[in-house]
């Protein structure tokens, strides 16, 4: 090979091989350590080593809902289960780290709380939808909370006041149930829980578009 040939045939392969290296970086999975670090005012959630990123911030009516969700829960609950509101970290891998709404977790099974969040299984978790997460809520999450085992996922949609119940079978959910209005929400999993939808929605105030 020549002194020419041999040059370019070197500086082909370094641009194969930083080319490489770039895609290696690109398609390389985030950990939880690398998630924690990042520091710019935003909310991220990790999805099998991927940032996503959570703004907008959530509306005042998906606040409003959450408080009183949390709040109603709370009062048939507390006894017994511990409950979590947002921001929380879900850690449920080191490539997955979720901020689910509401979430529950029975007091017997506390050793999963620690400083940093939760460390594994709750019992029960809650989405409130919003425009930027339907998507997420319904589909992604729906596999992902169901992948890791958590026995069951309500959906809430704040603007109509409709819950829908996700009841874990073998490996994927299968919808329990949907409550509206007056219709008494019960859970399998949880038997402490008692609410109405009505009631919830009727402790909203009414908010100007």
């Amino acid at each position: 090979m020549t002194k020419e040939k041999n040059q370019s045939h070197n500086a082909e392969s370094g641009k194969k091989s930083r080319a490489g290296d770039a895609a290696e970086v690109r398609e390389q999975r985030l950990t939880y350590d690398d998630y924690a670090a990042i520091d710019d005012g935003l909310r991220y959630e990790l999805a099998d080593g991927r940032l996503e990123l959570m703004s907008p911030g959530p509306t005042s009516m998906h606040q409003l809902v959450s408080f009183e969700m949390q709040r109603t829960i709370f009062e048939s609950c507390h006894m017994n289960y511990i409950v979590f509101y947002s921001p929380i970290d879900l850690i449920l891998s080191t490539y997955e780290v979720r901020q689910p709404d509401l979430l529950m977790i029975h007091r017997s099974r506390m050793d999963i709380i620690r400083m940093r969040g939760i460390e594994g299984t709750p019992d029960l978790v809650v989405e409130i939808l919003s425009p930027s997460t339907l998507r997420r809520d319904k589909l992604d999450k729906l596999r992902t909370y169901a992948r890791y085992g958590i026995p069951e996922y309500w959906v809430v949609e704040p603007k109509v006041g409709m819950l829908e119940q996700y009841v874990l079978q073998g490996e994927r959910y299968e919808l329990h149930n949907v409550y509206e209005e007056e219709e008494p929400v019960s859970s399998p999993t949880v038997p402490c829980i008692s609410f109405t939808m009505k009631g919830i929605m009727d402790n909203i105030p009414s908010i100007r578009d």
